[in-house]
């Protein structure tokens, strides 16, 4: 019996962290097509990401809302025509213009 609970012990211990799996994703092979078939809030979710990920890499350290929204319709128009791109490498090309 002793075996018993200490196996129910170990396997209660187990289950919580089980519930807090992590998925990790490649942020460099998401194309522009997948992009724009995520949904809504999911598409917002890695805008916001991607922007906060740049701006940082860029050294901003203010927040422009008006520049925010502009480049995600900029993306997203460059990403419709082009669905086979990697977002991180037209974000890329398109810091590196200015």
């Amino acid at each position: 019996m002793n075996k018993f609970v200490y196996g129910l012990v170990i396997a209660g211990a187990m289950v919580p962290s089980l519930a807090h799996a992590q998925i990790k994703i490649d942020m460099t092979l998401v194309t522009c097509g997948q992009y724009m078939a995520m949904p809504p809030e999911q598409a917002a979710n890695f805008a916001a990401w991607m922007s906060g990920w740049f701006n940082q890499k860029q050294g901003y350290v203010w927040v422009n809302l008006q520049a925010y929204e502009r480049n995600i319709a900029n993306v997203r128009a460059y990403c419709a025509s082009n669905p086979n791109d990697k977002v991180m490498a037209v974000l890329q090309r398109s810091t590196t213009q200015k």
